[in-house]
């Protein structure tokens, strides 16, 4: 039975990215040797890593005046590394779910934080929109796409002051103005890549701070090329991967649609089935992460449809117990004929109440 992955993270990757990565656990670029035993240090991987960061500013069309970082820690040690850089008086942050929140955290451990709009009163279920940030901010964060609760930020915020984000799950999903960033991080293993590395793009000239520890020290790591202490090799090399297979097929407008059309059909199908409705306000729904759940009154089928479901080969579709029901997670390596087999999957059991 052919299975479908709609696990939120670690996520689907391409066969192509996996089939790589499977030859070079046996044999990296004719080495003789296994990417998972190879030097940092040798020219081998220093082309790998070279590739990445070139096809990143490629993709991106990253400016001058960028550096792409390789970093361990995931997107939640950049909920401090970032702060700990560029908070020197105070910050702005929007609340829109639980990592943003967890961020928000993370940075008044630093330094003076102002939470200037949050989605918390109906639990996450849209983006606030009108809101002020204070012109004397160092900047403002926000999270792009929130994976647990389904909302994602399409249009990038204009608020006059330095501008940072956690992309992590919708990364390379769509074209992003890089210029109108400050800093941009991701955890890889949404869109990119296994989890083991964190991406992130930070514009050099904002970088200051003096006397912070090395290993938190953005300088560090751009001084060293991401090579200051021993990288994650193994998923930066499938990130590389994944990055020529985005290339290969047309870039990040081609994935942008491929999107589109996949979230469309998802929400098509839970917006006409009797069984099923949306858990969040529909200008905000989110492209990579679609949660839905019963309708009141059909709500006693929840197990039997995830039953159902998985039955027919739908894996990793049951929502984060913080919200419940059902999440199909669509990344880029999800084809279109997965979510065509979510939605005949959800048109047959329809039939069976």
């Amino acid at each position: 039975m052919k299975k479908y992955n709609f696990y939120a993270g670690p996520s689907i990757l391409s066969p192509f990215a996996i089939g790589e990565t499977a030859k070079a656990v046996e044999n990296f670029a004719g080495t003789g040797l296994s990417i998972l035993e190879i030097s940092h240090r040798s020219k081998e991987f220093q082309a790998v890593i070279d590739e990445a960061n070139a096809l990143i500013k490629e993709l991106l069309e990253v400016p001058e005046g960028y550096e792409v970082l390789f970093l361990g820690g995931g997107a939640s040690l950049q909920f401090y590394m970032l702060p700990l850089n560029l908070l020197k008086n105070k910050a702005s942050y929007i609340d829109t779910g639980t990592w943003a929140h967890n961020a928000i955290g993370q940075a008044k451990l630093v330094g003076n934080v102002e939470v200037v709009a949050s989605s918390a009163d109906k639990n996450y279920t849209y983006i606030p929109k009108d809101y002020k940030v204070a012109a004397d901010s160092d900047y403002f964060h926000y999270t792009s796409n929130n994976t647990i609760y389904g909302t994602e930020t399409l249009k990038t915020p204009e608020v006059g002051v330095p501008l940072c984000c956690d992309m992590s799950s919708d990364f390379m999903s769509h074209p992003v103005d890089v210029s109108k960033f400050d800093c941009i991080y991701a955890g890889a293993q949404k869109n990119v890549g296994p989890a083991g590395v964190t991406i992130v793009i930070v514009k050099k000239d904002i970088l200051t701070k003096e006397g912070l520890p090395t290993m938190l020290d953005y300088q560090t790591h751009v001084k060293k090329g991401s090579m200051f202490n021993t990288p994650p090799c193994l998923p930066i090399f499938t990130c590389l991967q994944t990055l020529k297979w985005y290339k290969e097929l047309g870039g990040l407008k081609v994935m942008e649609q491929r999107a589109i059309e996949k979230a469309a059909m998802l929400y098509d199908e839970i917006d006409r089935n009797r069984l099923f409705k949306g858990t969040v306000a529909v200008e905000d729904r989110s492209r990579m992460n679609v949660c839905f759940v019963m309708n009141d009154e059909y709500a006693e089928l929840n197990d039997q449809f995830f039953e159902f479901a998985k039955g027919k080969g739908m894996v990793g579709i049951k929502g984060h117990r913080s919200v419940g029901g059902f999440r199909a997670s669509l990344y880029n390596a999800m084809p279109k004929e997965g979510v065509e087999a979510l939605v005949a999957c959800m048109k047959e059991f329809e039939k069976t109440v």
